[in-house]
Order: structure tokens, then sequence, then C-alpha cells
């Protein structure tokens, strides 16, 4: 029989918290010591003003009507000094998640295939990244914020680790693809056309019209219909239709759902006109693929 053996050596890879309603993280601004680490905020609401190093960096997310969240990404590639500074009195929305960098560059150091732009923003001090942060990472830092109420213990501990390393790993796709399409124009189109794909699939429930999309993607209405056509070989709504399709057709075949539901699924208000594109696309009613 064999057995597994756990390699000890590798450090605990992850802290996740959070901070809500309060001005500051800490109320302590003297100076204090800091690992290596690489940092992924999200700042959903208020300021933070902070030292590392003698480097300062200031990041506000505004409040209210202006807030405009996003993420910021700092690699502190050595023992550093950090000190706080605690000027805002804006109630901060806050999601933190650190990785030690030690375990980082033990990840890269253990992949084939690694990320040569993830590799060079860990081997830089105070390294530092900002994008907006997309619906998809909204979501996923309000689901750190307040996690299910039902999930208690090791159960909440799970959920907010599996959530923290889905934005990490997010944050990090996007860190490569700036630094790519930054020598390559293609690359750009490409990987625009990619979280548009992306964004529609995650919000198929949603009512989903070209100036939201072009928005939430980062692209005017025009570069987003032509790109994504040349990059899938069909338009934005030919796309939306089909995964709408798709997803009633598992309703269908999987859940047993009704014609009725599956209608509204797939956005058809009536049961006949989504009987006729069902049928138009894979040949058969969608009657003989209820469960």
């Amino acid at each position: 029989m064999q057995h597994a053996v756990m390699n000890l050596s590798i450090p605990q890879p992850l802290f996740v918290g959070t901070i809500e309603g309060v001005p500051a993280c800490t109320s302590d601004t003297d100076t204090q010591d800091i690992s290596a680490k690489f940092i992924v905020m999200v700042l959903l609401q208020g300021a933070q003003h902070f030292i590392v190093d003698d480097v300062p960096f200031r990041i506000d997310a505004g409040f209210g009507e202006t807030c405009a969240p996003f993420v910021f990404v700092l690699n502190v590639a050595r023992a550093s000094k950090l000190t706080f500074i605690n000027a805002s009195k804006v109630p901060l929305r806050k999601v933190m998640i650190s990785a030690p960098l030690s375990w980082m560059n033990w990840l890269i150091s253990a992949q084939s295939d690694g990320v040569p732009a993830l590799k060079e923003f860990l081997s830089t001090h105070l390294a530092h990244f900002r994008i907006d942060a997309s619906r998809h990472i909204l979501g996923l830092a309000e689901q750190l914020m307040h996690p299910p109420i039902g999930m208690q213990g090791e159960m909440r501990t799970l959920f907010r680790s599996s959530r923290a390393f889905d934005l990490m790993s997010l944050t990090c796709v996007d860190l490569a693809a700036h630094k790519a399409e930054r020598h390559s124009p293609h690359l750009s189109n490409a990987r625009q056309s990619e979280r548009v794909y992306n964004y529609i699939l995650a919000n198929l429930g949603e009512e989903l019209t070209i100036e939201t999309i072009a928005r939430e993607c980062g692209g005017s209405v025009s570069s987003i219909q032509r790109h994504f056509k040349e990059h899938y070989g069909v338009t934005v709504f030919e796309f939306i239709r089909r995964s709408r399709l798709e997803l009633a057709y598992d309703a269908l075949e999987r859940e047993g759902a009704t014609i009725g539901q599956a209608a509204h699924l797939a956005g058809y208000n009536t049961p006949s006109n989504f009987t006729t594109a069902f049928k138009k696309t894979y040949g058969v009613s969608p009657k003989y693929k209820r469960r």
C-alpha cells in the first residue's frame, strides 16, 4: 500500500483578513517589522497611507457615490519596515490576502511552465500593480467579507481560503496579462476577448448589454465587438444566445426543468419562441430533452 507524504517544509500559504467600519487597520502608528510577502488588497471603500522602507503608498477608493473599488498588489521582497499614517476618517471596507514570499517562490519553482512576468514581479522589491475591481472580484471580496452564516469553524476557514485563492489567481492573471499587453497589441486584443468571454459566462442570468460588457471588461463597444468576432468567430450576442441555450439544455437534461423554466434561463419571453430557437440549434424539440 502506498502512502502520501506531506512536505512539511512548505510554509503556511495564506493570510486572509477583512476590515469593515473602522478608518484604519490599526491604531498603532509605530514602525513595525514585516516579513517578505506577496500582498493582494481589495479596497472597497476608504483610504490608506503607509510607508514601506521609506517608500510612501497612498491608495484611495473613495466613499459613498464616489466609491471606485480596486485591487492593489504589493510585493515585499525582503524583511522590511512598515509604518501606517492614519489620516483618513472614512470607514474602511477592505480585504487583504498575503502569502509568504517563500511560498510564492516555492510555487513558481515547482512549475515547469511558470509565468515569467509573475516571477519578475516577485523578484522586485516593492513592485506594485493596480487594477479596477471587476464584478467577479467584487463578488469574491463580498463573500470574504460576509461568508454564509451557516458556515462555522473549519468549513468557514475552507470557504474563505478558497475564495482568497480564487481572488489571488485572478489578480495574478491580470498582472501577467498587463505586462504581456504592453509588448503585444495582438495579445491585448486576445486578452480583452477572453475577459468578455468569461464575463458573459459568469453573468448569463443578468441583463447583458454591449455597453455594460464594454464597461466591465475595459474597452469600447466597437473594439469589444470587433475583437470578439475575430477571436471566437461569432458575435458577442450570438455567443450570449448560444450560451444561454446551453444553460437551458443542461437544465432540461440534468435537472428536469420545465419548458417555461428553460425558456426563462435562455432569455426568451415565451416558450414557443424558445422551442423554435432550441429546435433550430439542436435539431429536436426541448420536450425530448427533459429528464
